[in-house]
């Protein structure tokens, strides 16, 4: 079974998000591309940034060209859209714009290859996939291009692909961990607590720190908790449950707050793409009862993994496979260019 059998009955929008660059997302893009040209599936393909060029404009390496088969429907900035070898149908001029000019919503009438673009804001990339629902897509597949992992932001789509790969390590053990890690961040407990949701979600005040204490809410004058960990510390009271952060989470925001206060207040996030603490760290805070709950988490529809790295060095393939299918659990793991 190929992995578009497992995600097309359950999802209408996937994100493909990378660990890092060459960890093997634009290899994902195009196995699901041609799984969807040999099931007659007509995709939608968007991205978070210019994809589908011959050589990684930041790292100057080769890279995997997108090719579309007739049918698809695709968004193409004007600057790119002379430069597409396949045969491009204009359907409407979007009303987003970006760097290379304003998008336009194509469907592909000859197969051939495109470099696509699309919206930088999650509130335009989710107005984008309905157009292109709208337009007949039925699986729309959103690339995070320039390895942007706040693609992966539950605003944006109903789940993700998650690839990951040896770029990571020269150690497959040190690969399987990170991934582990972000897969829990990922998969971090909503929360459930009504008065603590309906004031993170006002706009007039989730902008500040918060911290609740009941169904009392106290807003600090802090519009970020990078650095203030100190003042955090200092405003937490004995009867305090919750901390909102806006923003990032890193280790400043929480360096200099007392250990024993971890085991007694929960720290409240949007969604797991603000957390940059790394996973040594995060088992320190969680040893000391540190807890973290989100609005929203991150559906991980699957994970693909690269045994390759570009510096030339690679696992087996079938030992990587196992050793991320005991890490992960339930979700699906393939290596994209390994026919087991």
């Amino acid at each position: 079974m190929g992995l578009l059998d497992k995600l097309q009955d359950q999802y209408k929008t996937l994100s493909i998000v990378g660990m890092s660059k060459n960890a093997g997302k634009t290899t994902a893009l195009n196995y699901i591309i041609e799984e969807a040209m040999d099931e007659g599936v007509i995709l939608g393909i968007t991205s978070t940034g210019r994809d589908g060029e011959t050589v990684d404009l930041v790292t100057g390496t080769e890279k995997p060209r997108i090719f579309l088969d007739e049918g698809t429907i695709v968004s193409v900035p004007k600057q790119l859209y002379d430069l597409a070898d396949a045969g491009l149908e204009i359907l409407k001029l979007s009303k987003y714009s970006t760097a290379l000019g304003q998008l336009l919503l194509c469907r592909v009438v000859e197969s051939g290859y495109v470099q696509i673009a699309g919206p930088v804001s999650t509130a335009e990339h989710r107005e984008l996939c309905k157009e292109m629902l709208s337009l007949g897509a039925e699986l729309i597949l959103i690339d995070g291009a320039i390895d942007r992992k706040s693609i992966a932001s539950p605003e944006t789509s109903d789940a993700i692909i998650l690839s990951t790969g040896a770029v990571l390590s020269r150690s497959l053990n040190k690969v399987v961990d990170e991934t582990a890690h972000t897969l829990e961040l990922y998969s971090l407990p909503v929360v459930n607590d009504a008065f603590v949701r309906e004031n993170i979600e006002d706009e007039n005040k989730n902008r500040n720190v918060l911290l609740f204490s009941g169904e009392k809410v106290d807003k600090l004058e802090l519009k970020t908790g990078l650095g203030a960990s100190r003042i955090i510390d200092g405003a937490i009271g004995g009867d305090t449950d919750y901390i909102y952060i806006p923003g990032a989470l890193t280790d400043s925001v929480v360096a200099d707050i007392h250990p024993k206060k971890f085991k007694k207040i929960k720290f409240v996030l949007k969604d797991p793409t603000k957390i940059f603490i790394d996973s040594i760290r995060w088992g320190q805070l969680k040893k000391q009862g540190f807890c973290v709950e989100v609005l929203r988490n991150i559906k991980v529809a699957a994970i693909t993994v690269n045994p390759y790295a570009p510096l030339g060095y690679s696992f087996e393939h079938k030992a990587m496979i196992d050793a991320m299918k005991a890490a992960v659990g339930d979700i699906p793991v393939i290596d994209v260019k390994y026919n087991e």
